[in-house]
């Protein structure tokens, strides 16, 4: 039975081993998923059931100060009231709800509502704009929003005069009015395998943003892969440092730390990071697992450490892009524990990562999980198995991992990555003499900037809606704090002459259309783009050159910073 795989789990996390992994990961293969609802049979037949009083969520926000405590059985009620709510307004089975609102336990009751009744769930970054979120309603039309009050202006902007249900999570202005009421049972809905449950929306690299979809045990299942990396078991309180609307809030937020019946610690901010009051906060909460980007911990490391004790905190670990060695060292010489590094993707849970127990190597992500089979290819598709030469990183479909993605809505997409009997993740790595890896960047353009990946052509789109700019390129440039910075190589039309007031009024104009993290922080004009000879731009040539001016230290006359 299922429950009894999740409950060898739970057991198996308080002491996690190489031969244990490769255990429970065979037994998840021969387990018979092909009808299952996550939310049934583990959040209630495994964890309500057996640990009804226990806390599973502890939630503060950082400006209001409000603080709510819920227990496995009182969330198991939030989120039946409201299914409930949702079936009253006649939304079932399949129907689309897009979630979009700060750090707050109805977040919580959403995803497990959804996923219960089996309706299609699209969390969406709280800084989404108007245009970015009508792309997305473009492209999968909603039948009800989820927000707070701070992002349904926004919504509602976007929305026009769509027929859609609306609910926020802070007011009974939108459809909550007789949620007290609805009954605290709600029938279970049976889904299947292949049925989609979540879908993301990521950054290409030549188009708009891709939509993502994952499965009923793609996410709810595939996640044990970042719950052994992590190392969380029950005893844990358990905080993720991660926005909604992100991968990375599912992973380690939602489906992680309750597959193993731990507690998990939230924290709501407005704003910019502060990462004093943060760690305050994570001390005060006696959190003993954690995850953060690697812009926080790099600001963590900034202050003063001998003002914190930090005491409980046993497992800690980052994910988003390699994190300096140094980083790594200053907060194990102060607090004994060592941060280890994982890697993943919306596509997948975590799939490469340095467990609790291995040997940690400067500078590696890690090992692969078992639950994937990874290998490095070379450009002509042939694995590559010669330590330190650099390939794709490449995941074999033979047996299809259950943490994969089901695949792109774009279905042109899918074929640029499943292709030869493998999903190619699109970045790039090498292997050392013992099977450590090594991240080395992107294979495409994806720019990764604190944890956010950006695609370029997204950006370049922007650009060009001032009148100024002909044509636009967009690259990531390194950036000791942030990975890297976004870059825009700008050709302007003649009867404009380079200055920084006009660099600042083309950032300015984009900014209406794009969240700020896509807004380029330096503009450089230029005369002319390099091109194929089909006119493609090669932004590879771009980035090189970016490398070739930091090793001599040069600065171009026409490049502004902001």
């Amino acid at each position: 039975m299922i429950q009894d795989f999740f409950k060898k789990l739970v057991k198996a996390q308080k002491d996690l081993n190489r031969e244990k992994i490769e255990e429970i990961v065979n037994e998840l293969h021969k387990l018979n998923v092909y009808r299952f609802n996550w939310v049934r049979d583990v959040f209630e037949q495994t964890h309500v059931k057996e640990r009804a009083s226990k806390t599973a969520l502890v939630w503060r926000d950082m400006d209001s100060k409000d603080e709510s405590r819920l227990t496995y059985y009182e969330m198991d009620v939030l989120a039946n009231k409201v299914l409930n709510t949702f079936r009253k307004h006649g939304l079932n089975k399949g129907s689309v709800i897009y979630l979009m609102t700060k750090v707050h336990p109805m977040h919580w009751a959403v995803f497990l509502a959804v996923i219960k009744g089996g309706l299609v769930l699209v969390p969406s970054a709280t800084n989404l704009t108007v245009s970015e979120l009508k792309y997305r309603f473009s492209d999968l039309k909603p039948d009800a929003v989820v927000a707070d009050s701070l992002r349904a202006p926004v919504l509602e902007q976007a929305l026009g005069s769509l027929p859609v249900k609306k609910f926020l999570i802070d007011d009974k202005k939108w459809g909550w009015n007789a949620f007290e009421e609805e009954s605290t049972n709600a029938e279970p809905t049976d889904t299947y395998k292949d049925d989609v449950v979540l879908n993301y929306f990521t950054s290409g690299t030549t188009g708009m943003p891709k939509r993502v979809l994952h499965t009923a045990t793609s996410y709810p299942l595939g996640s044990i892969t970042t719950a052994s990396f992590m190392g969380i078991n029950e005893e844990d309180v358990h905080l993720n440092l991660s926005a909604t609307g992100w991968a990375k809030f599912a992973w380690s937020s939602f489906f992680s730390p309750l597959l193993v019946g731990a507690t998990v610690a939230a924290i709501n901010y407005e704003g910019k990071l502060d990462p004093k009051r943060y760690l305050t906060e994570v001390e005060d909460l006696r959190v003993s697992s954690f995850c953060a980007p690697p812009t926080a911990w790099r600001q963590f490391i900034g202050l003063e450490l001998g003002a914190y004790k930090l005491d409980r905190l046993r497992s800690i670990v980052s994910a988003g892009e390699p994190l300096n060695p140094e980083v790594i060292k200053l907060w194990k010489e102060k607090f004994g524990v060592i941060i280890r590094d994982f890697y993943g993707q919306t596509e997948t849970t975590a799939i490469i990562g340095n467990f609790p127990f291995l040997k940690i190597k400067p500078g590696s992500m890690g090992i692969p999980h078992p639950l994937y089979d990874v290998v490095l290819l070379d450009e002509n598709g042939v694995a590559i198995t010669k330590p330190h030469e650099t390939g794709y990183i490449a995941i074999k479909l033979n047996p299809r991992p259950i943490g994969l993605f089901l695949g792109y809505s774009d279905q042109s997409k899918n074929q640029e990555v499943f292709k030869g009997g493998y999903y190619y993740t699109g970045d790039k790595a090498y292997m050392d003499e013992d099977g450590y890896f090594f991240f080395v960047g992107r294979g495409d353009d994806v720019i990764k900037t604190s944890d956010y990946r950006v695609g370029p052509f997204e950006v370049e789109s922007a650009l060009l809606e001032h009148p100024a700019v002909v044509e636009a390129a967009v690259v990531g440039v390194p950036d000791p704090i942030r990975w890297q910075l976004v870059k825009a190589f700008v050709v302007i039309r003649k009867e404009y002459a380079p200055s920084r007031e006009l660099a600042e009024e083309i950032r300015e104009k984009a900014r209406v259309v794009l969240s700020p993290y896509k807004v380029p922080r330096i503009i450089e004009f230029v005369d002319e783009l390099p091109k194929t000879i089909s006119g493609k731009i090669r932004r590879i040539e771009l980035r090189k050159l970016e490398e070739e001016r930091r090793k001599r230290g040069e600065k171009p006359k026409n490049e502004f910073s902001f």
